[in-house]
């Protein structure tokens, strides 16, 4: 897998907590694990859902999954715990839930002291607000889009369309784009309907995310799929770089695919679908 070009099609919450869960992860076809010791795990289950996580992800297993360990709220009883429990765990990043500020990302740099890459919850009016300052801390390197807890803090209905969250989730993908920060789009919550995770998927791609975070397995094959390369795309973008590269070599008249004209921009987009597409086939 080309280590510059990670997907992040799929990226599946787990309970931190549940040991069955936590090992059914290692065979289930998704690009990163969200290991959930927040949301996904009751008040009495926190403190041992530490250790339960830790020797989980000692024992390994998970091959080239991203693995991101979310964490409580610094605000709680259990977030400097967590961080405390599970800084030197075997793990890829951190996530934060709630972040407001880049202040909020520090005090976990602070807190952890090794460098680990931090990802930010973007849920609240204040995150997305402050979104590009956010993205713009050294340490941060992913966007989760956490539009559950964001809708409710808007008071905004939930459409299909997802009109009413389109300000924020666009403001989001701005900043993630204007430093280099992976994006994912937030949760389908009606896990058995296939249709409306497929338009939710299709949706948020064509917005410009990197992939989905999913509540249920079942939702992984749809999803890897809408955030794939499609042959046709992979195609198109072997072409352009093929009538490119032969202009650039001739000398005479410019690339044409299709009835339409290729330009620098867009042989850099389709190194990318090859890239991209190399690094999914090596999964």
């Amino acid at each position: 897998m080309d280590s510059t070009v990670r997907p992040y099609r799929s990226v599946l919450y787990i309970p931190g907590s549940k040991e069955r869960a936590l090992d059914k992860a290692r065979g289930l076809p998704v690009d990163a694990i969200i290991f959930d010791l927040e949301d996904a795990v009751t008040p009495d289950a926190k403190i041992e859902a530490r250790d339960t996580l830790r020797d989980a992800l000692a024992q390994g297993g998970y091959g080239a999954r991203a693995r991101i360990i979310r964490i409580n709220g610094m605000d709680t009883e259990w977030g400097k715990g967590d961080v405390e429990a599970l800084k030197d765990a075997d793990c890829d990043a951190f996530l934060l839930p709630k972040v407001n500020s880049a202040a909020d990302v520090q005090a976990l740099a602070d807190l952890l002291g090794n460098g680990k890459p931090i990802w930010a919850m973007i849920e609240t009016p204040l995150g997305v607000l402050n979104a590009l300052e956010i993205a713009a801390h050294p340490q941060l390197s992913g966007f989760v889009a956490g539009t559950n807890d964001l809708a409710k803090e808007l008071n905004c209905r939930f459409r299909a369309d997802r009109l009413p969250m389109m300000t924020a989730l666009q403001q989001m993908l701005l900043a993630a784009r204007a430093y280099g920060v992976i994006a994912i789009d937030g949760v389908y919550n009606q896990f058995k309907d296939e249709d409306g995770l497929r338009a939710e998927c299709e949706q948020g791609r064509d917005l410009g995310f990197d992939g989905k975070t999913l509540i249920h397995p079942a939702q992984v094959d749809v999803t890897n799929e809408c955030f794939s390369p499609s042959e046709a795309e992979i195609d198109l973008a072997r072409r352009q770089i093929e009538a490119f590269e032969e202009v650039e070599r001739t000398g005479q008249g410019v690339a044409v695919v299709d009835g339409k004209i290729v330009e620098n921009l867009h042989v850099e987009t389709a190194k990318k679908i090859l890239a991209m597409a190399s690094s999914i086939a090596s999964l």
